[in-house]
């Protein structure tokens, strides 16, 4: 069961307090190029992101915000690092929640210049720390470890505290796995505030995906994270996606297609990879609970596949499509492609034939 954190309203998107684990992500576009960025920015929204951060580093970045902001459909976190005015800037531009680093924004005086302008605002903020920016005397006192970052991210909260900021998200990121959970066991278990959970510089797509997984997978299991962030040196929407397999593969998501499919072996006989790829490709947008199954042999099919709403297994020559483990139809395996697609667009319509003589690429 999740811990029960407070909760805040991000533009409208609750965090925390028994809401459902939210997806995010970070344009990686120039803030101030309006077009790119909206572009990025509708990319992500239709992948399924739910909240979007984007990077401030100059006034113009600030600026777009406020050209952006209730335009786009998803909440706009400013990511603010170094500059306490830039942070202010952007605030002022209509941020619907800002991310500092208190461990490089500068001292308390920076800190209560940033935090007037939140309270002022009435939105929310996130104290993101990570193994760069943990605080001198911590890091001092327990070295690069997940004490070193808890303590650095609790002292800077109290300080917004301090100045009246109640609406407070906090990190503790690191890009090692055993680390990160650690920092965020430890968090969790002295603060109710919401977290946001991720690896930070995980890498690129493959090796980034599993470490995020891991490491965003073992705390979600033990209840602790209430907004995501797969972090990946590929496109944004790659993290989207890639949140919500992990958020399903934990069981926090219950609408959607499942996509079962056997590894194969030297008993497949027919393509049945190449059809489990465009299957995944095409159920990607339906908001609906189902399972499909592409088996690639009778061992692994109607069996191991039995409480799948639709399958199809394949044999020498021939496919059997089933419902539940029973099967319904047999048809050429030249022709399987066509078959399970006409099936499966009746299940995902609810019964009706949506047939539309295309099949998907």
């Amino acid at each position: 069961m999740s811990k029960q954190t407070r909760q805040v309203s991000v533009g409208g998107v609750l965090i925390g307090g028994g809401s459902p684990v939210k997806i995010q992500s970070m344009t990686t576009t120039k803030t101030s190029d309006i077009e790119k960025l909206a572009a990025q920015i509708a990319a992500l929204k239709a992948a399924g992101c739910e909240i979007v951060r984007v990077a401030v580093t100059d006034e113009a970045d600030a600026a777009a915000i406020g050209i952006l902001r209730g335009k786009t459909g998803v909440p706009i976190v400013a990511d603010i690092h170094f500059s306490p005015k830039l942070a202010v800037a952007a605030i002022e531009n209509g941020a619907d929640k800002v991310r500092i680093n208190p461990g490089n924004i500068g001292g308390e005086k920076e800190i209560r210049y940033v935090a007037d302008c939140i309270r002022a605002h009435r939105i929310p903020v996130r104290v993101g720390a990570n193994t760069g920016s943990i605080e001198p005397h911590f890091l001092e006192k327990y070295g690069r470890s997940a004490e070193a970052l808890v303590e650095s991210a609790l002292y800077n909260v109290g300080i917004l505290e301090k100045y009246g900021v109640e609406d407070i998200v906090i990190s503790v990121k690191a890009s090692d796995v055993p680390l990160t959970v650690e920092a965020y066991t430890l968090l969790s278990a002295r603060t109710d505030f919401p977290l946001h959970v991720g690896v930070t510089e995980a890498g690129t797509t493959e090796a980034g995906i599993v470490k995020s997984a891991v490491g965003i997978g073992a705390l979600l299991l033990r209840g602790i994270g209430d907004t995501i962030r797969v972090s990946l040196t590929d496109d944004p929407v790659r993290e989207v996606y890639a949140a919500q397999n992990i958020l399903r593969a934990c069981g926090l998501e219950k609408e959607y297609v499942e996509v079962v499919s056997c590894p194969t072996c030297g008993r497949c006989e027919w393509n049945s990879m190449e059809l489990a790829a465009r299957v995944t490709e095409f159920v990607r947008p339906y908001k609906k609970r189902a399972k499909v199954a592409v088996m690639g042999c009778v061992v692994n099919g109607p069996g191991e596949a039995k409480d799948a709403d639709l399958g199809i297994a394949g044999g020498r020559g021939k496919c059997v499509l089933f419902r539940k483990g029973a099967p319904f139809k047999t048809v050429n395996a030249e022709n399987a492609g066509e078959e399970f697609f006409k099936e499966l667009k009746v299940l995902l319509n609810d019964g009706k034939d949506a047939n539309d003589g295309r099949i998907p690429e």
